[in-house]
């Protein structure tokens, strides 16, 4: 038997640290009434698309869905902000599934550290010299050694962001595709990466980690002098963004390829 969605009424608003984006927090929360985290049917961020990643992290356990509302400077993954008829237009809203990348890196240390990434998981240079990369998919290496600033891999959802600025390919959200983009790549010359199916693991093992060190970032958590980092996209989790009718993430990312 069909059971229609609930009408989502009980809010809980985040805000970035800006007085602008706390403000604003104020007059929703007086104007629409707010409950805690727990007890929400959906969540309201106020920010910039770094506060909305933040909010995607803190929200992995609650799994509730997400309104954004620009209080930055992009904005790409936020919605336009105003006061009026918010509870109109989140339930009108279309909703975008993301699933983040699971990262796993070893440090020259002995450390292991784990961490998840909704847009992107990048290796970066860490002096002047430039880094070593061998990449291996499903257990096979596939370039034994990129020259290069670094290479990140990235969802469809972060397509448009840091792989975008490397030229690497956008990626429609429904395309189940990951994108291994380097950065700079200094040797081969021509290598522009690839496209890889999402259910790729993908292995990176830092060359002369010693006289060329590296770190891996997941989204804004990073390790310093990784010497190995493993990335593959976790189905299990799903989290679920809500963007105003007609302005959907898919839209968006179709929109961003024709940009000038």
């Amino acid at each position: 038997m069909f059971k229609p969605e609930p009408f989502l009424t009980r809010i809980a608003f985040f805000a970035s640290e800006k007085a602008e984006a706390q403000d604003a927090r104020a007059r929703l929360a007086a104007r629409y009434g707010q409950v805690a985290p727990k007890d929400a049917q959906v969540i309201v961020a106020l920010g910039g698309d770094g506060f909305m990643l933040e909010t995607l992290h803190a929200q992995i356990d609650g799994r509730k869905p997400i309104y954004g509302m620009n209080w930055g400077t992009l904005g790409f993954l936020m919605n336009e902000y105003s006061e009026e008829g918010l509870l109109e237009r989140i339930n009108a809203a279309e909703r975008a599934v993301v699933h983040p990348l699971r990262m796993v890196a070893a440090d020259v240390h002995g450390g292991l550290h784990r961490a998840l990434a909704f847009n992107e998981v990048s290796l970066l240079r860490q002096t002047r010299q430039t880094a070593k990369l061998r990449i291996s998919i499903d257990g096979q290496v596939r370039l034994p050694e990129l020259s290069c600033d670094g290479a990140l891999v990235s969802t469809p959802a972060g397509s448009t962001a840091y792989n975008l600025s490397a030229h690497g390919p956008i990626i429609p959200l429904d395309a189940q595709v990951l994108a291994l983009t380097p950065i700079s790549a200094f040797r081969p010359r021509r290598w522009r990466g690839a496209l890889l199916r999402h259910t790729a693991k993908v292995k990176f093992e830092v060359l002369e980690s010693d006289k060329r060190p590296v770190s891996a970032v997941a989204d804004n958590f990073e390790v310093r002098n990784v010497l190995e980092v493993h990335v593959a996209e976790d189905r299990d989790l799903a989290l679920t963004m809500l963007f105003d009718a007609g302005r959907s993430l898919e839209e968006r990312v179709l929109a961003e390829q024709f940009m000038a």
